[in-house]
């Protein structure tokens, strides 16, 4: 349960303000099919990070338990500092919505849009702590969920009151700590 936890949480302070949560109030704005651009983002995150997690779980079995927490905590530390700089979205980002439907645009956008991202490289991360895949995925997809479905629904006037700096402050403290925890093997969870 707590990987699952650990995974919403994270991810759900991550996204706020991130290129994909942009993207999806560009898809909102230009379509004004929520339900569609929901399922896609649905579909486009559970593809993206079972990927992203199937990638951690392998690493487990190539490295060693203390290769492995050097790794994860120097991983974490990395993810606190790399959440503290803005994202913005790319112009082209929008080209994939004009050559198919809303659902198929939003599942392209979205898995492309991920690729790379901070959320995928924490969910990698995420199953090689954890070595739980299901949990993990579960977890970042229902973060990416609850910081992109209230996106789409409620438009960017919800987005623009929100204390950016202060929810990356937050989930970068969240991801310090992950690393010092790994750094020394608090909970032994390697």
């Amino acid at each position: 349960m707590e990987a699952f936890l650990v995974s919403t949480g994270i991810v759900a302070l991550a996204e706020i303000g991130d290129k994909t949560q942009l993207l999806s109030l560009l898809l909102a704005a230009r379509f004004r099919k929520p339900w569609q651009i929901i399922l896609g983002i649905l579909v486009a995150t559970l593809a993206n990070h079972a990927l992203a997690g199937a990638v951690g779980a392998w690493v487990t079995t190539l490295v060693g338990k203390d290769a492995l927490r050097w790794i994860l905590g120097l991983s974490f530390i990395a993810m606190a500092a790399w959440i503290m700089i803005p994202d913005k979205l790319d112009d082209d980002a929008t080209a994939t919505e004009e050559r198919y439907g809303v659902f198929t645009a939003t599942v392209i956008a979205f898995f492309l849009a991920e690729m790379g991202d901070k959320t995928q490289v924490a969910t990698v991360a995420l199953a090689a702590q954890y070595q739980t895949l299901l949990a993990v995925v579960m977890g970042t997809t229902l973060g990416m969920m609850l910081a992109n479905v209230p996106a789409v629904l409620v438009g960017d006037k919800a987005a623009q009151r929100l204390p950016l700096k202060l929810v990356h402050g937050i989930a970068a403290l969240i991801f310090a700590a992950l690393g010092v925890l790994a750094l020394f093997n608090v909970g032994g969870a390697l």
